[in-house]
């Protein structure tokens, strides 16, 4: 079995672009990706994309583009995870030895198909009874509220902090200000209790990320454990909150795989796609007991400066979710901190870093799919 490593990482800008083609914002991505990991396009054996609402045809319109016909090319869907899910398989094929160098790519671009929420899918049972995505997590929160008595304050200081952090992250969507507990409560409700301001924004953009073995360059990092689950059964019998099992399973795994505890992770990036989504997955991750995530921002625990920073880009409050694309920014983040290449959002301390992506899925599912990834600076 080989060693896989993350050879180099490339994002476009994350925003509104309904003018552009969705391929351009890929090839802004991989590009740069080419560029960081210093290889040639004729190393790459394989890509593996991820997409969600991406056209048909569109990773082959972007296979063209960039002059790799021919080889190995396929498509994964995963919701919100669909990146990462790209990034397990060519971690997976490369740990396999399957192929020597692997181009991943995430992409989506929201703002032709949706101006708000993404509409559910009629078909399924939650789509008929019109419950999108803010109205689940919403149910999670008033949940938690309920059970574990968080404040209104302890859901706002997670935008806080995340949107404090997406200032200084010049590729965010959202930069204009870093809002305060009050404004953030004071904002618009969108589904009680989460606030307009507790809710990501539906967004444009790409990821790419190069995966290949060891090959003794000292930029590249370390992919010490890629953890892939799929939803399993859920209703309203389980002990947890929907989601919560798929992030607990990927992380047990990963840690396992790591040979590491919560303890020893320095910086994170997680699927912070609504405020209640962070504490949550805190709490599965094992960085907190459950019942105890809302305490981490607000006692400092998970600021920039903080014991163990979470979402130093801004997550996806601030960055923005093309679902597709978000676990490769996700996992760009990182790079850039574990690399000491994040500028103004450099954590101080950055060996080992951890990224959680969890998908929404269907009724009766614990989610679509949940990927869980530890990686080290050699």
């Amino acid at each position: 079995m080989n060693q896989p490593m993350l050879w180099g990482v490339g994002t476009s800008d994350y925003g509104r672009f309904p003018d552009r083609r969705v391929e351009s914002l890929a090839w802004d991505a991989i590009a740069e990706a080419v560029r960081d990991a210093e290889v040639r396009p004729g190393q790459i054996e394989a890509i593996v994309v991820g997409s969600v609402f991406g056209p048909p045809g569109v990773a082959t319109r972007v296979q063209r583009g960039i002059g790799l016909p021919g080889i190995p090319m396929w498509t994964v869907e995963n919701a919100c995870a669909s990146g990462t899910s790209a990034y397990h398989e060519a971690v997976e094929a490369v740990r396999a030895g399957r192929f020597g160098c692997v181009l991943v790519l995430g992409v989506d671009q929201m703002s032709t198909l949706f101006s708000g929420a993404i509409v559910p899918e009629a078909s399924d049972p939650e789509g008929a009874a019109s419950l999108p995505l803010p109205g689940l997590y919403a149910l999670q929160a008033q949940r938690y509220v309920a059970e574990f008595g968080v404040t209104p304050e302890q859901l706002a200081a997670i935008a806080v902090k995340n949107k404090a952090n997406g200032m200084d992250n010049p590729r965010a969507q959202l930069r204009s200000s870093a809002p305060t507990v009050a404004e953030v409560l004071e904002s618009r409700m969108i589904a009680e209790p989460l606030t307009f301001l507790q809710c990501c924004p539906t967004s444009d953009g790409a990821g790419a990320a190069i995966v290949g073995g060891a090959r003794g360059n000292p930029r590249d990092l370390r992919v010490e454990a890629s953890a892939m689950v799929s939803g399993a059964l859920w209703d309203h019998r389980s002990p947890d909150v929907w989601g919560f099992a798929s992030v607990a399973r990927a992380a047990e795994q990963a840690f396992a795989q790591a040979g590491r505890s919560p303890e020893e992770v320095d910086v994170l990036e997680v699927h912070d796609a609504f405020t209640i989504g962070e504490i949550v997955t805190l709490e599965a991750l094992g960085l907190a007991p459950r019942g105890k995530g809302a305490e981490l921002a607000p006692s400092g625990h998970t600021a920039r400066n903080g014991a163990q920073p979470v979402n130093p880009s801004g997550g996806l409050l601030s960055r923005g979710h093309p679902l597709g694309a978000t676990g490769m920014a996700q996992l760009a983040e990182i790079a850039w901190q574990l690399r000491g290449d994040a500028g103004d959002r450099q954590v101080a301390r950055h060996r080992v870093g951890l990224v959680e992506t969890m998908g929404g899925g269907a009724a009766g599912m614990d989610g679509n799919a949940c990927v869980v990834t530890i990686l080290s600076a050699e």
